[in-house]
């Protein structure tokens, strides 16, 4: 049996490294940067450090989306591979980072392999499911949008020293189905992100964060 060979409707006019120059996915890249550090200090258990990477991870992302609006100059393809670059980081920075602190704050027991797994699938599906129909019709987004999920955490973690570490971890956990469950709901929310006043507030609630867990630190 033959099999018909796949062709591109699209030509690539330019090599795959210079889209690396472009600003707004410089900053998506500083994001996934963020989140790798993030996830490297959530592994070896720096808490205080991982948040402040986690909400960096969130307003490197947002500052792309802000500065790629204002490049008039930038051409459909470069719009285009801007996206996926961010859907593919975002699985990064929102599924898999919140996801590997729900695990490593209970010690990597198994049991919480159940929440970090629908964290990682509903995360998987919204991201797809907004790739593949983009905003509704009043340009909102159907379900909570995912970078929702870091900002949470990095709030909810500044209490966790009023607790047992027990019992916040089946808090995170819990919190992470729920967070997991209404990005892939049916409920319709507003593209914060693209409200210049959001992003100024974002800007606020990083540094505060960086402050309270990098005071945390020393």
């Amino acid at each position: 049996m033959t099999t018909k060979k796949s062709v591109s409707p699209k030509m690539p006019t330019q090599s795959i490294l210079s889209y690396i120059k472009d600003l707004p996915n410089i900053c998506s890249l500083a994001g996934l940067g963020c989140s790798l550090l993030s996830i490297y200090f959530l592994i070896i258990g720096i808490y205080e450090a991982a948040m402040i990477g986690m909400i960096w991870s969130v307003a490197f992302d947002w500052a792309d989306g802000l500065i790629a609006r204002k490049m008039k100059e930038r051409t459909g393809t470069d719009r285009e591979f801007g996206g996926q670059l961010d859907l593919l980081i975002d699985i990064v920075s929102y599924g898999v980072s919140p996801a590997i602190l729900i695990l490593s704050y209970s010690n990597f027991n198994p049991f919480f392999l159940i929440p970090a797994f629908i964290m990682l699938v509903f995360g998987a599906i919204r991201l797809s499911y907004f790739s593949t129909f983009g905003l509704s019709n009043d340009a909102k987004y159907t379900g909570l949008a995912i970078d929702n999920n870091s900002i949470i955490f990095v709030f909810l973690f500044m209490f966790a020293e009023y607790f047992e570490h027990t019992s916040f971890s089946f808090f995170l956990g819990a919190s992470g189905v729920c967070l997991a469950i209404l990005n892939v709901s049916q409920i319709k929310t507003p593209k914060l992100s693209g409200n210049p006043f959001n992003v100024a507030l974002l800007a606020i609630y990083t540094m505060f964060a960086s402050i309270f867990y990098g005071w945390s630190l020393f």
